[in-house]
């Protein structure tokens, strides 16, 4: 499998200056071969292959237009034309059906204000790592890294990215095999909520940090200051850096918390299993802000990866299996309950906290579900009757 390894780099002011350079060479390439290409739809001309845009590319570095183009490694631009394919390629598939997913709309032009700049170096450019531990990009020198650990092999592909903030980061692709950890016995089930972000089927419940919110009253004070900035001044362009600055640090903190939290939760359990939540739509209701801030996809995207790296189980249950409404104990279908209920008790005698009792069953349905994919029996063997029941009885007149 591959996996991606990123790290902070720190270029010098000469460092950024080529970055910069690289960065606007890739976008303009980008941008002149979907010009063409759409250019070509509109004329009711056949598809530009790839050849015939890297032919383009060849012949626009020879002119005086775009002779700076050849400042920067080919490599850049490339790779710049490979990202548009797969742009490209996934668009149609997603309108043909074959890609699952959300609808993908059509590749747009990249632009200079974009908040995220990237350019990809492959084996091709003979990026490497020099012996002082820094990374040696063509035509742009070597870059200072922060290394907090090993790669576990040769990269084959690195990305340089900066963000809204200024950052700098450098992202490896290795290729690696998959690292089992021990089994385990114990397996569990999760509730994701807002008040409570996750309720674990054992009892255990992860307190819902709210990001966003905290920092929300910051945000506001750094935005309402941006719009006092004189547009295009030094001012304004520090005043959005702040902005972006909060924005990063609520980011970082919440990819760090379901980072940390997912990977606990694999290393002790044998088998994990989610509810399938339609996180799209409850963005559309009024709890919209919370939604987005308890980041639910991302840490079972975290936990379906984890699973798959280190040896899980990992499954979501159907979002309409009814897990708040049924009674863990006896099965018993006790109905609709508004989210002001917390506790209801059962029939049986039962008394559920309704959190506790959905992730109970979330867990019986997911290990219901694994049981018959792996090829058990849904309906039980034939068993043989008794002498008493077998046949029928005539009617005694």
């Amino acid at each position: 499998m591959q996996l991606r390894y990123q790290f902070r780099v720190y270029p010098t002011l000469g460092q950024q200056d080529s970055l910069a350079r690289a960065f606007g060479c890739a976008r303009v390439v980008y941008n002149d071969a979907l010009a063409a290409r759409e250019q070509a739809l509109r004329d009711g001309a056949r598809r530009i292959s790839d050849a015939e845009l890297s032919k383009q590319l060849t012949a626009a570095k020879k002119t005086p237009e775009r002779a700076w183009l050849s400042e920067v490694s080919s490599v850049v631009l490339q790779q710049a034309l490979a990202d548009l394919n797969t742009a490209y390629r996934n668009f149609l598939q997603s309108n043909a059906g074959k890609r699952k997913g959300a609808k993908l709309g059509a590749p747009k032009f990249r632009s200079r204000h974009d908040s995220r700049q990237a350019i990809r170096f492959t084996r091709n450019a003979r990026f490497s790592i020099t012996v002082g531990r820094k990374l040696r990009l063509p035509k742009i020198g070597d870059l200072r890294v922060k290394w907090s650990r090993q790669l576990p092999c040769e990269p084959s592909s690195v990305t340089v990215i900066k963000d809204s903030m200024g950052r700098y980061c450098a992202s490896f692709v290795v290729d690696v095999s998959s690292d089992p950890l021990p089994e385990r016995d114990s397996e569990v089930g999760i509730d994701l909520g807002l008040t409570t972000f996750a309720t674990l089927s054992d009892g255990r419940r992860i307190a819902s940090p709210r990001f966003f919110r905290r920092a929300e009253r910051r945000l506001w004070k750094s935005q309402q200051a941006l719009s006092r900035k004189e547009k295009g001044s030094k001012n304004q362009a520090k005043a959005r850096r702040r902005v972006a600055r909060v924005h990063a640090s609520i980011a970082d903190a919440r990819r760090d918390f379901a980072n940390k939290h997912s990977t606990a939760i694999i290393r002790e359990n044998q088998a994990v299993y989610v509810e399938d939540l339609c996180v799209k739509g409850l963005a559309r209701t009024r709890l919209a802000k919370s939604v987005h801030d308890a980041g639910w996809s991302m840490f079972t995207r975290l936990l379906e990866e984890k699973a798959a790296r280190y040896g899980r189980y990992f499954a979501k249950v159907d979002r309409f299996f009814p897990s708040s409404q049924l009674c863990s104990d006896c099965g018993v279908f006790d109905g609709k309950k508004p989210l002001s209920v917390r506790s209801w008790t059962c029939q049986c005698g039962a008394i559920h906290d309704r959190d506790v009792n959905a992730a109970r069953n979330i867990l019986a349905a997911g290990q219901a579900e694994r049981r018959n994919a792996c090829g058990a029996r849904v309906r039980p063997e034939p068993v043989p009757a008794l002498c008493g029941e077998a046949g029928t009885h005539r009617e005694r007149r």
